[in-house]
């Protein structure tokens, strides 16, 4: 099959055409650096030509809202009306484990771009993942003031994003599937102990402090727990601390 991947070059996106392209699949991936830009849909025309399937992986540019809606927005447009003169059979789009909870920020910019593509004339099914275990440092990076690493009190549970990557294309390529499919990792954890994990692993002697913003109603569901997987959601390993010292970091 051919595979067009938005977002081919960026953290999910390049394990998932890795993957697709091991198993014999044509993975295309859509990016700037491959001349193509889904916000201004420079490219895209060409690039889709004989594309079978097309997976969403692009990522916003900021955590606000409004600003990430309207990448959503213009990348969901472009992206629908090329797959459609292109003849693309389906789309999967990648999405996050309780969009449909959340209101505030990237997470609910992401509910808009699943009714985008949801409003479109193509098949769609969408793929929701828990927090990527690539992605806890660069958390870390952002709330570090010195030795301090602050960290919002997160339950989650993290997976790898090749095991994301490996679901994706077992998704794109099925000839059925299902509308809505989760994907997390083994084991329940807090963000914090994951970033602490994280400073020893490193022999980095920083220490990590939680934090709380009552102020945000998404944030006081994941502190409280109550945005995870669902009882049908895949899981996939390896847990955090197994990946961590397996060297995949």
């Amino acid at each position: 099959m051919r595979i067009a991947v938005a977002g081919g070059t960026g953290r999910l996106g390049r394990h998932l055409v890795d993957v697709l392209t091991e198993a014999g699949h044509d993975a295309a991936p859509l990016a700037r650096a491959t001349g193509v830009d889904v916000v201004t849909g420079e490219g895209l025309a060409e690039a889709l030509k004989g594309a079978d399937v097309l997976v969403d992986a692009a990522t916003g540019p900021s955590p606000d809202r409004d600003e990430a809606a309207a990448f959503f927005r213009a990348a969901v447009a472009n992206l629908r009306r090329a797959g459609a003169e292109a003849g693309v059979e389906r789309v999967v789009v990648v999405s996050i484990i309780g969009v449909d909870r959340l209101t505030t920020g990237y997470g609910a910019a992401k509910l808009d771009q699943e009714r985008a593509w949801l409003d479109g004339p193509l098949p769609v099914r969408i793929l929701r993942s828990d927090l990527f275990h690539e992605f806890v440092e660069p958390m870390m990076g952002w709330g570090r003031q010195g030795d301090v690493v602050h960290l919002p009190r997160s339950v989650r549970q993290p997976v790898a994003v090749r095991a994301v990557a490996e679901t994706a294309a077992e998704l794109a390529t099925a000839p059925d599937g299902p509308p809505l499919l989760e994907v997390a990792g083994p084991r329940v954890e807090n963000v914090v102990d994951l970033a602490a994990l994280v400073l020893a692993h490193r022999g980095d002697p920083a220490r990590v402090e939680g934090v709380s913003d009552p102020a945000d109603p998404d944030s006081v569901l994941y502190e409280a727990g109550r945005i995870l997987p669902g009882p049908d959601a895949v899981i996939a390993g390896p847990a955090f601390a197994d990946w961590l010292s397996s060297g995949a970091a």
